[in-house]
């Protein structure tokens, strides 16, 4: 990790620059994450596994932590990235997955992840504890958040007894935005105060150091606050950097610790710039690349409504529909619509809820075959321009060809670019 680790040590000697964190399992967009960093010539690139998509009971994804490594070194292997440029990162690492058992069955599954994630070489461990489990009160002490993630980091540690080289760099916090989204709707969000900010990496290294983890605690380089950023179902809190300037001035004196700021999906080019010169150095992204996903897959789908007979069309967006539908255990918690204004829901909330039916079979058997009838029958520059302009681009300027992925790693690489720009201001 010594190449997050340098580069956290540059920002705090002043230097406006950052890391971009992207929280997707999906193969095409973490194709287009390496594609994007080949093009800019990045010198890291980070992809982090959540709690829920990946652990050592499969998760939704169906993923162990090895698993999951060896699915994105494929990749990158595929796309010519080197992996001494990769870091893997486990997010939101706690009992989420767990939260309808007791406390106590919960943590013990949950360290058990933790070291699996550890040996299975994910180097940056972000220990969320901030979840109430069966038994917990709601909301959980600060205290016991604290508490528990010390317990998860001697597991973490542990793992890597043996190896020194699998020695992770760990992200805390109490304050950490729900994973993927807010459920509810959104106006304004109250910023961490300095105070409570400083408390808590107070009260966490007074507990590492309690349980004998003074070493881990000098490869903490991050605590999750909010900075003011958030997104529902069809709003964004946009970054307003007079707000957080006393949480930004909060954590200049802290050594060898920035600020890690969560949702910062959908944020403007230069919101994002703003966070990380004040000091939010990892910006995490998740849905907004699968957003822009299913933007281009949607668009690929107007495409072939327009070139393909209706009796050989996939018909992707349709199965996407039905099938969300018919399975609804994913997005039933957090759509309460119905009618059009469902449908609506489904297929654009900004929380993309979409992003858990890809490896659907019939939706992963309607993609193939819009692939292949796109591949038979290219699309028409004009048509190109119409549904997917950023795409129209990058054919034009001869960095993409027709080729259905290729459209779509370029429509991903529109929301890569922001945060590229944001965390290498020079570039």
């Amino acid at each position: 990790m010594e190449l997050i680790r340098n580069l956290i040590d540059r920002h705090k000697r002043g230097e406006a620059i950052g890391i971009t964190s992207v929280c997707s399992a999906h193969p095409l967009v973490i194709e287009a994450t390496f594609r994007h960093a080949l093009r800019n010539a990045a010198p890291l690139v980070l992809i982090e596994a959540t709690s829920n998509q990946v652990n050592q009971d499969g998760g939704y994804t169906g993923m162990v932590p090895a698993g999951f490594r060896a699915f994105v070194e494929e990749i990158a292997a595929r796309t010519g990235f080197p992996l001494d440029r990769l870091a893997l990162g486990g997010d939101h690492l706690g009992p989420n997955a767990w939260t309808a058992l007791p406390a106590d069955e919960a943590m013990a599954k949950a360290e058990i992840m933790v070291a699996d994630y550890v040996r299975a070489g994910f180097g940056k461990i972000h220990l969320d504890c901030s979840m109430s489990c069966a038994d917990d009160p709601v909301p959980l002490p600060e205290r016991t958040i604290a508490e528990r993630a010390a317990r998860l980091c001697r597991a973490a540690e542990a793992a890597c007894r043996d190896d020194p080289a699998l020695a992770p760099v760990y992200v805390i916090g109490t304050e950490v935005p729900v994973p993927g989204g807010a459920a509810e709707d959104l106006d304004t969000l109250a910023v961490t105060t300095p105070e409570a900010a400083l408390a808590t990496l107070d009260m966490h290294r007074d507990l590492f150091r309690e349980a004998g983890l003074d070493a881990a605690w000098d490869r903490v380089i991050a605590t999750v606050v909010q900075p003011g950023v958030e997104f529902d179902h069809m709003k964004v809190v946009d970054y307003r950097p007079a707000a957080a300037a006393a949480l930004s001035a909060a954590i200049v004196p802290v050594d060898h610790i920035v600020f890690e700021a969560h949702s910062t999906d959908y944020q403007r080019p230069d919101a994002l710039a703003a966070l990380v010169r004040d000091h939010f150095a990892i910006l995490k992204v998740g849905p907004g690349v699968t957003f822009a996903l299913r933007e281009a897959l949607w668009a690929l789908d107007a495409i072939e409504r327009e070139t393909v007979d209706a009796s050989r069309r996939a018909g992707l967006r349709d199965t996407v529909v039905a099938r969300m539908k018919a399975a609804p255990g994913n997005w039933q918690r957090y759509y309460h619509e119905t009618g059009a204004a469902l449908d609506l829901q489904l297929q654009y909330s900004l929380s993309d809820r979409i992003r858990y039916y890809w490896p659907d079979p019939e939706i992963a058997a309607a993609q193939a075959r819009l692939f292949d009838n796109l591949r038979a029958a290219m699309p028409p520059l004009p048509l190109l321009s119409q549904y997917l302009p950023a795409a129209y681009a990058a054919v034009r300027t001869g960095t993409a060809s027709l080729d259905p992925v290729d459209l779509i790693v370029a429509q991903i690489g529109t929301t890569l670019d922001a945060y590229h720009g944001a965390c290498n201001p020079d570039a």
